[in-house]
């Protein structure tokens, strides 16, 4: 009887706690501090992106092209052959 009752009252708790939290979130005066949250966060955002410094460009001409002429002491690596089917 007393295991019963345990059972009984774990259940009623958790249906409790379900039921007042969908209502606490489902509420309008969550769903108005909610929206003025992300409205000031957006505020906050745009006056920091406004007054981030625009920095002045200078990596032009740092890429050097060197001309590179084939080592023909090179080994050749044959990978692809590697994965090709063995017959």
């Amino acid at each position: 009887m007393f295991k019963e009752l345990k059972y009984f009252v774990f259940v009623v708790l958790i249906f409790l706690f379900l039921f007042f939290t969908a209502k606490h979130y489902f509420s309008d005066i969550n769903k108005k501090k909610s929206y003025r949250s992300l409205n000031t966060i957006d505020q906050k955002l745009e006056i920091i992106v406004n007054q981030l410094p625009i920095l002045k460009d200078d990596t032009k001409n740092i890429i050097e092209y060197i001309e590179q002429t084939k080592n023909k002491n090179k080994k050749k690596y044959n990978f692809w052959k590697l994965l090709e089917k063995n017959d």
